[in-house]
């Protein structure tokens, strides 16, 4: 069984999310937002009645209503439910709760609130010019950065975000239960917090607070803490009406409410040696936080700890800033700060090279970790020999040398049009920086039967976790996996659970699963007769063997000191490295790609067909935010790119013409579950390849570096070739 568990119900519908149980509640409250039209602004008068008064009102939430904390921040307690003061454009300021959803609709049309209109700044660089911070100054230094060097260079790079898109919005569902507590399912990668943040807007304990989560409909870090003051709502307005409550957003208001991936401005200044070995850098990274800290502070770190990618960076002072604007906040994205690193570490490495005239690929050659070289944040990196031979390797099934031939050749005999070539590495560190998250439970259950229940803290959103944990299960028991059934993400299951991020779905829970499936198939070892593994459980039965376990994982070896930022954040290191061949047009900017060759480092796969999935998906994912999706907005603080018709995602028309993926062979990881790497992150970084090669493309229209913001969108390749920033 190598395909997705959920596979038929995903092609023929039949697979549920949380808003296809609203036939379970015939008594359904629908909620439905009233948004503030200002980015920064006071809330001077709020008046429900009119909306009251209209049919299919029950009621309408504020402040007044919350018995407990009216806050759903999950760090630093700043995201008020029912804000006084304006903070990002279309804030939530109350909630309508209405019979029928156009009900709630009108009925926020109709709520009377007044303004005070206040300054609002909506760029890093307004926030540096007003000091206006989240966190920060946050440190990391190395060695001596004055040391002396052939070629100083110095610049910038702006990066820009990027929307998560989920298929599936936000939703939530809650109820009051038969014991008085509230019960709710939710579309969470993190359904221990929403419980948290329930009970503390509710004022119960946490044992008076159940979350579910069936399955979500993508996520890529979008619901991993944002979820919650959607779970909040839905559960303040059962606990107020004594009805279920259904929060659903639209794509606008989704886009509208919701933080996207942190947009950077990183200014460096690097010294090279001649031969284009990496001497001293210094890099000032400034993220974008929007109008609360969300998870920015661990995301600013991770991109500190990912600012070498794959190099030694032997002189080094890096620091950091989260800034503090009025537009939504922004939160946790596919790679959760890594990409935005590694990504002004290629910038730097290809400006130098341009400068020295030395193929980027050798530049890069040069700077590779190598066995006993340890990082700027006091990592030993295990296995860097894996880096030559994955950058070998692909090299050589890649045809890379010939192809720049070719190309070379080809770019000569066509003025308008040219190719452009590039390979570029990954090293991608694996586990939660904020320690405690390394670690997750498990209960698996058998029956007389022999059948089998599984359950787990990680939450399935397409990614495969649930494939690959039934697979764990079915070969550390030995059943077949058709015996087996995975149970809803529960917290009434499992306690305390880790949110599923970091790459380490599989790791941890896989782990705990294997665990609790390890001490029961030991029991099962001790019971005498028994010709099947049902016969078998039913002696266990009536030798009175319990046949249910708890398992248990966490993380060895990892720890690190978040005032120095030294030790060891990460498990393992997982590598990869990608080709791409793209294809400009001088006179529209317009690029295609014409064909990927990728080399990942998955271990002993669990699930070869997940993780070929996974890795395609995710390049995809970030050729679409290094190229083509934009995120813009107004003089007003409007998000203006707030749907599928302004918001360009990667399609059909995007996906190379020839696309080959491969995993490294004799790869196995020690001490990680079946000798298996994670998949979910890694390959997103793999699409830098794809904008190093329209650098490369640009170059052979004119001479001198060529520099890219991020995305490289059509309009900026158009006047990259020009000579414009």
């Amino acid at each position: 069984m190598d395909s997705h568990e959920s596979a038929r119900g995903h092609v023929t519908g039949e697979a549920l999310y949380t808003d296809d149980l609203l036939a379970r509640f015939p008594r359904l409250l629908h909620a439905w937002p009233v948004c503030a039209p200002h980015a920064h602004a006071r809330l001077l008068s709020l008046d429900p009645g009119p909306a009251l008064a209209a049919p299919g009102v029950l009621h309408v939430l504020t402040g007044a209503d919350v018995p407990g904390e009216g806050d759903s921040g999950a760090n630093r307690h700043d995201e008020p439910l029912f804000p006084m003061e304006i903070l990002h454009h279309r804030q939530a300021v109350a909630w309508v709760l209405g019979e029928t959803l156009p009900a709630a609709q009108g009925g926020a049309a109709l709520v009377q609130a007044t303004y005070e209109p206040l300054p609002a700044i909506l760029s890093i660089e307004a926030a540096i010019a007003a000091e206006s911070f989240h966190a920060g100054p946050h440190r990391l230094t190395r060695g001596d950065v004055c040391v002396p060097s052939f070629l100083q260079l110095e610049g910038e790079l702006r990066i820009g975000g990027q929307e998560h898109f989920y298929l599936e919005t936000h939703a939530a569902l809650a109820w009051r239960d038969e014991s008085g507590g509230v019960a709710l399912q939710c579309s969470t990668q993190h359904p221990s917090e929403a419980q948290e943040i329930v009970s503390r807007v509710l004022g119960l304990p946490r044992n008076q607070i159940t979350v579910e989560c069936l399955r979500m409909g993508g996520a890529f870090g979008g619901k991993e803490v944002q979820s919650n003051p959607f779970a909040a709502i839905a559960a303040l307005g059962a606990w107020v009406t004594g009805r279920p409550v259904r929060v659903r957003l639209t794509r606008q208001l989704d886009m509208a409410l919701t933080g996207k991936r942190h947009p950077y401005l990183i200014r460096y200044a690097a010294g090279f040696a001649e031969d284009g070995r990496l001497l001293t850098l210094k890099a000032q990274l400034y993220s974008d936080g929007g109008w609360s800290l969300d998870l920015s502070e661990p995301i600013l770190w991770r991109s500190i700890f990912h600012l070498d990618n794959a190099y030694l960076l032997p002189n080094v002072e890096c620091t950091g800033y989260v800034c503090r604007t009025h537009k939504t906040s922004q939160t946790a994205f596919r790679g959760f700060g890594g990409p935005q690193g590694m990504l002004a570490i290629e910038e730097i490495l290809s400006q130098a090279a341009q400068r020295l005239g030395l193929p980027a690929e050798v530049v890069r050659e040069r700077n590779f970790y190598r066995e006993g070289d340890v990082t700027h944040y006091g990592q030993p990196v295990k296995d860097a020999a894996r880096i030559t031979r994955i950058w070998e390797h692909l090299k050589a099934t890649s045809d890379f040398d010939e192809r720049r031939r070719a190309i070379t050749s080809a770019n000569a005999a066509s003025p308008h049009r040219k190719r452009g070539l590039a390979i570029t590495p990954v090293k991608f560190g694996i586990s939660f920086t904020a320690t405690f998250f390394n670690q997750a439970g498990a209960f698996v259950l058998i029956f007389r039967d022999g059948s089998v229940q599984v359950n787990h803290g990680g939450t399935e959103m397409g990614q495969g976790l649930q494939t690959k944990i039934l697979r764990i299960a079915a070969g550390t028991l030995g059943v077949p996996p058709e015996t087996i059934r995975l149970m809803p993400t529960n917290t009434g299951k499992v306690p305390n659970t880790s949110p599923t991020a970091a790459s380490a779905g599989t790791d941890l829970n896989g782990a705990a699963v294997a665990d609790a499936c390890r001490q029961l198939r030991a029991r099962l070892d001790e019971v005498a007769g028994g010709s099947t593994f049902a016969e078998r459980c039913e002696r266990a039965y009536l030798q009175r063997v319990p046949l249910f376990a708890e398992g248990y994982y966490r993380t060895p070896e990892i720890h690190y000191d978040r005032q120095t930022g030294q030790g060891r954040p990460f498990y393992y290191y997982a590598y990869g490295a990608a080709v791409s061949e793209v294809e400009i047009d001088r006179f529209t900017g317009d690029c295609r790609v014409l064909r990927v060759d990728i080399l990942e480092d998955v271990g002993d796969s669990i699930s070869p067909v997940i993780d070929r999935g996974q890795i395609e998906g995710g390049f995809l994912q970030g050729l679409g935010w290094l190229t083509i999706e934009e995120l813009l907005w107004d003089a007003q603080g409007r998000l203006a790119s707030n749907s599928a018709s302004t918001y360009k995602l990667p399609s059909w028309s995007e996906l190379p013409d020839d696309f080959r993926v491969d995993f490294l062979e004799r790869a196995t990881e020690p001490g990680v579950i079946f000798g298996s790497k994670a998949v979910g992150e890694p390959p997103l970084m793999l699409a830098i390849s794809a904008r190093e090669a329209i650098r490369d493309a640009i170059a052979a229209f004119r001479p001198g570096p060529v520099h890219l913001d991020s995305p490289a969108t059509a309009e900026r390749i158009f006047f990259a070739i020009r000579g414009g920033a």
